[in-house]
């Protein structure tokens, strides 16, 4: 569901230049240099931020570099976290459809996706993060190491994604159809993720590594 217009959100992003990227171009090959870390991480579809948030409090030398393509979303998720961002937390309100731009080859360590939209109509399925138009940009930008985490409750893009993954230079490193069953506090809870939880349904996750 899209979020209702708040015509504050475009004006509150202009003034938070530390935090909000206007012109990511203008950092590539430059973000761990920009954010003092040495590992970086990118979450594509932040939504209200609190995976973004959370994590880099829990990994404070680690870089989080969160994408959010709606102004509205993206202005709640900054300002929630208003008083928790951290110099290693910044935001890309723009369309992940150019991140190809905004990073060079090998830069990125590890991607998230968290609950991207599933686009379950057949003919929409190039939108998916998990097509593979976008990971064969996902695996120029991935460090040698690098790595793809994907957490979804959407059991028919999970299927998608894997068969994708597993066909675009990728090998699972880890998989988990009820990742939840157990703890694991060395991954937070989105917002979006808790909902489900809280009715008992599955969470779908696994890990993708570059091909060594």
């Amino acid at each position: 569901m899209r979020m209702r217009n708040k015509p504050w959100a475009s004006p509150f992003l202009e003034s938070m230049p530390s935090t909000v990227i206007q012109n990511p171009k203008q950092y590539a090959s430059l973000w761990k240099q920009k954010l003092g870390c040495t590992i970086l991480h990118v979450e594509i579809g932040s939504g209200k931020g609190d995976y973004w948030n959370t994590m880099a409090h829990m990994y404070p030398d680690h870089g989080w570099v969160a994408i959010e393509k709606d102004r509205n979303v993206a202005a709640t998720s900054v300002k929630k976290h208003i008083n928790t961002l951290l110099p290693t937390m910044v935001l890309i309100n723009q369309d992940a459809k150019d991140i190809s731009e905004w990073f060079t080859e090998g830069e990125i360590d590890v991607l998230h996706l968290n609950f991207s939209d599933p686009w379950p109509k057949r003919g929409h399925s190039k939108r998916r993060l998990s097509h593979s138009d976008f990971l064969k940009v996902y695996l120029r930008l991935l460090s040698f190491t690098g790595q793809v985490v994907m957490k979804t409750d959407n059991a028919g893009l999970f299927e998608f994604s894997c068969e994708e993954f597993s066909r675009n230079g990728f090998i699972l490193a880890q998989m988990s159809v009820d990742f939840r069953r157990t703890d694991h506090p060395e991954d937070a809870i989105t917002e979006y993720e808790q909902r489900f939880l809280d009715l008992n349904q599955p969470i779908y996750r696994a890990i993708w590594r570059k091909y060594l």
